[in-house]
């Protein structure tokens, strides 16, 4: 519920007038230079898919080149390992879809391990990128407006400050959850970085090494002169993608039910 009105707020200010320090409206100068950095990953976003960019995040990709990434990792580690994690952050900021194949070729590239660290830690770094971008731009705005509001976005903002490690990990455990929605929306309520950096890192795992393991998989197909397509994959690879199926549908149904006895439960120990 919304403050009451007092009778400050319905008489006049003289001070009204002449707006304080940080709180006088902003001019569209200064909104433009605070969106400017939005402005430039939507150029970049649309940059990429104009030069067809994004068509190299694909399986033709890993058919095409995959065995020689893999030959070059296995000669120069550090090195592909460092320009893996480089690439994967730029692809994350930059918010290019196909990511997940960069997922399987890390996975082609290091193993299921290795792979899945390399990811989450890329991603982890572009996730970053882009929460500093949204809460430096109108993240500071936005809080402000939602603490004047006191509206909903203000209890969640609220929400993710009292416990922001628990619900951006669980956020981030969900595949079916789009990645870069968590990233814009806790750069916006300006949720606290320490915890929005290890939930997502942690958060990406589970997910993140299903998809390395089949990219290890993948991997040995071409090696042994298979040609993998999209259908090879569903059927080669069911049952570990039926793991990726059920951290999106049966994980938040047992968060949900997880939540729900725990609220139970305070409520009778009260």
């Amino acid at each position: 519920m919304t403050e009451p009105l007092t009778p400050a707020d319905l008489e006049p200010d003289p001070e009204a007038a002449s707006p304080k320090k940080g709180h006088a409206p902003r001019s569209l100068k200064d909104w433009a230079l605070r969106l400017s950095p939005i402005v430039a990953l939507a150029a970049l976003v649309i940059l990429a898919f104009a030069m067809g960019w994004n068509k190299y995040l694909s399986m033709e990709m890993l058919r095409e080149h995959g065995l020689n990434l893999q030959a070059f990792a296995a000669e120069q580690f550090l090195l592909a390992l460092v320009i893996f994690i480089a690439v994967y952050a730029l692809a994350t900021a930059s918010t290019i879809p196909g990511p997940v194949f960069l997922t399987l070729l890390g996975g082609m590239m290091f193993g299921p391990l290795v792979g899945a660290l390399a990811q989450a830690t890329g991603a982890t770094l572009g996730s970053i990128a882009i929460y500093m971008l949204y809460r430096s731009a109108i993240g500071t705005w936005l809080r402000a407006k939602f603490e004047a509001d006191a509206g909903m976005m203000h209890r969640i903002a609220t929400g993710i400050d009292r416990n922001a490690f628990v619900t951006l990990l669980t956020l981030r455990l969900i595949p079916s959850v789009p990645f870069v929605l968590i990233n814009a929306t806790a750069g916006m309520v300006a949720a606290p970085l320490r915890p929005y950096i290890a939930a997502t890192f942690l958060g990406l795992l589970p997910s993140t090494y299903i998809y390395t393991w089949i990219g290890s998989g993948l991997g040995d197909l071409l090696r042994q002169g298979v040609q993998p397509d999209l259908n090879m994959l569903v059927s080669k690879f069911f049952w570990p993608l039926m793991g990726v199926a059920f951290l999106s549908i049966l994980l938040p149904l047992m968060i949900k039910g997880g939540q729900a006895w725990y609220n139970r439960h305070r409520k009778r120990m009260a």
